[in-house]
């Protein structure tokens, strides 16, 4: 079985700042910013979200089928999908555009701050889902607005149940387009701070959010998931990282355990230990594509 990944691919631009932000921001001169963090380590990585849920989703086993959008100079990522064994039958190149491009700084509590150019993302709503016998499962991850509406309408009208990730996207839609998306979906998974803020523009807490799908994952980072079915919450406790270096495509990695997870039937709650597995080896390496692991390695 095979599911469909809604996403960027992009190029992450990952620095770090070895201080505090919250120790070069004055709360009270926000109106006046004008900040600047010395940057001692600077890398390249392959990354969007499309891309790294589906390096995940592979290494564990599945069939991932990025649907993306790449600029002119995307030639490259097209290279190592083929290497890592991921289809690109479904990225479409955007002759005119660069490929999305992330740049991440990342400070010694793991706050980010980030910039990010779409590029060629804006233009995934060319891309269309239809019906196909081997395709069983989806996830709408952050990409273009327009493609993230198109491709949760395409999702429902073929039958294909997915999951809704609105992650860094979810502050361009009003309240009524993000209830619209939950009742089109199947599960819909959020960070706290964006759940936080899911619950504010829907004016639905968790519990009736979880009420309106088959349930709602939320991550709170080294606490563990909170899985809600039918308005009632289970936590599924953390897993102790060997070291905490990175959390860059953390969140990714989980989403492709998530999938995985639920491609074999599994409940969510042993899909959020397998997600928090996969998060503890992700944030030990840097980059959000250059962990190794297998199933095997995890019991769940």
């Amino acid at each position: 079985m095979a599911s469909i990944i809604c996403g960027s691919l992009a190029f992450d631009t990952i620095m770090n700042f070895e201080g505090k932000f919250s120790q070069q921001i004055m709360p009270d001169q926000l109106h006046i910013l004008n900040v600047s963090f010395l940057v001692p380590s600077l890398r390249r990585d392959f990354g969007g979200c499309a891309g790294n849920i589906a390096y995940s989703l592979k290494l564990l086993g599945g069939v991932p089928l990025p649907m993306a959008t790449i600029g002119q100079d995307g030639g490259v990522y097209l290279e190592r999908l083929s290497k890592l064994g991921i289809s690109s039958e479904f990225v479409r190149t955007i002759d005119d555009s660069y490929t999305a491009q992330a740049m991440i700084i990342t400070d010694i509590d793991n706050n980010q701050i980030n910039g990010f150019h779409p590029g060629a993302m804006e233009q995934a709503w060319q891309n269309r889902i239809t019906p196909r016998g081997d395709i069983r499962l989806g996830i709408i991850a952050p990409d273009g607005r327009d493609a993230m509406v198109q491709h949760a309408e395409q999702f429902a009208a073929a039958g294909i149940p997915f999951v809704f990730d609105p992650g860094q996207q979810l502050p361009r839609f009003d309240g009524a387009e993000l209830r619209k998306f939950v009742e089109l979906s199947t599960w819909v998974t959020v960070n706290d701070y964006e759940g936080k803020m899911l619950s504010d523009r829907t004016g639905w807490d968790n519990a009736e959010i979880s009420r309106h799908v088959k349930g709602l994952i939320v991550t709170i980072g080294a606490e563990g998931s909170e899985v809600w079915v039918d308005g009632r919450m289970t936590h599924v406790p953390a897993i102790t990282a060997k070291a905490v270096v990175d959390p860059t495509g953390c969140g990714d990695a989980y989403r492709g355990a998530l999938l995985y997870g639920l491609e074999n039937g599994w409940s969510l709650e042993r899909c959020a230990a397998l997600g928090n597995h996969l998060g503890s080896v992700k944030i030990a390496q840097r980059g959000p594509q250059n962990y190794h692991c297998a199933l095997s390695d995890f019991r769940v």
